[in-house]
């Protein structure tokens, strides 16, 4: 494997669950600060990186829906979830020694940054770490659409999916024993067999504008790294 980055530019879609760690709410403090240590190994190699983080356990708009909730009203809390989210990693990442900026597809100035496009990619151009808050900043789209109209706003090479199994599977590795990972699929592989990997309208997005993207396990130390450097055989690759 190069020592050198296989990319310039890429996208980390980060679950607000990934962030729990093992605790049943909130946020892990050792896994902020073991996955900020990795994106600092990674921008250190010359990669830019952005990320864009969802809203977890604090909210989720489709779930108040379901339980009765205004679904706009849901969802625009589950965004002011994600803004939440992203100051902490901004918070753990400026304590070891990175530059970086939270920016918000809502308005809120007090605590962050306007999402403006060309903006966002100066910041890259700089070396800062830029987390995407607020989703779209539009109701019923998720964080993961989010992350692919991001990650194609700002020209990313490579989006990368963080979960907490290594890979897309047959079936739920977890409830099925014979349950395979799949080395590589297209997106319409995806499409077709209904994967859950990521919802319909970021991964067809993510197809028609030919990004390519990996799904990864977040809690396997070094994976990530390896995928900057041109790894090919960690998690499942669609393209």
């Amino acid at each position: 494997m190069s020592t050198q980055p296989a990319y310039k530019r890429i996208l980390l879609k980060l679950s607000g669950e990934a962030l729990m760690g093992d605790l049943d709410y909130g946020i892990s403090p050792d896994v902020m600060t073991r996955l900020a240590q990795e994106i600092k190994d990674v921008s250190e190699k010359g990669v830019e990186v952005a990320l864009v983080v969802g809203g977890g356990k604090i909210f989720r708009g489709e779930g108040l829906a379901r339980a009765g909730m205004d679904r706009v009203t849901g969802d625009h809390m589950g965004m002011l979830a994600t803004v939440i989210n992203a100051l902490a990693l901004q918070d753990t990442m400026e304590r070891i020694g990175l530059y970086c900026r939270v920016m918000s597809a809502l308005r809120i100035n007090e605590v962050c940054e306007d999402y403006i496009r060309r903006r966002a990619v100066r910041h890259l151009e700089k070396g800062r770490i830029v987390i995407f808050a607020s989703g779209t900043g539009n109701p019923f789209f998720t964080t993961d659409s989010a992350a692919a109209l991001r990650a194609i706003e700002i020209g990313a090479d490579l989006m990368l999916k963080a979960t907490k199994v290594d890979g897309i599977y047959t079936a739920d590795p977890k409830k099925d024993k014979k349950a395979t990972k799949y080395a590589e699929l297209s997106y319409d592989e995806v499409l077709d067999r209904r994967l859950a990997v990521m919802d319909q309208t970021a991964i067809v997005l993510c197809r028609d504008h030919k990004i390519p993207l990996r799904v990864y396990n977040m809690n396997s130390p070094g994976d990530l790294m390896k995928i900057a450097l041109g790894a090919q055989d960690i998690g499942t690759l669609v393209k």
